[in-house]
């Protein structure tokens, strides 16, 4: 289960594309989530994708 809280949710999806090197499409589907919504969610807490750097900012 994902954390509810979007800071929580940033930390551990950085740190995951960080320091296993995998994008966010695979993250997504290693944990069976959608990653439209998973994108939309955060965007609402002010998170934004950064696809160049493969981070949430």
């Amino acid at each position: 289960m994902l954390p509810q809280d979007p800071a929580m949710l940033v930390s551990i999806l950085n740190l995951k594309l960080r320091d296993y090197d995998v994008t966010l499409s695979d993250l997504c589907a290693d944990w069976d989530i959608s990653e439209e919504e998973l994108v939309s969610r955060l965007a609402e807490a002010g998170y934004v994708y950064d696809e160049e750097h493969r981070c949430f900012r």
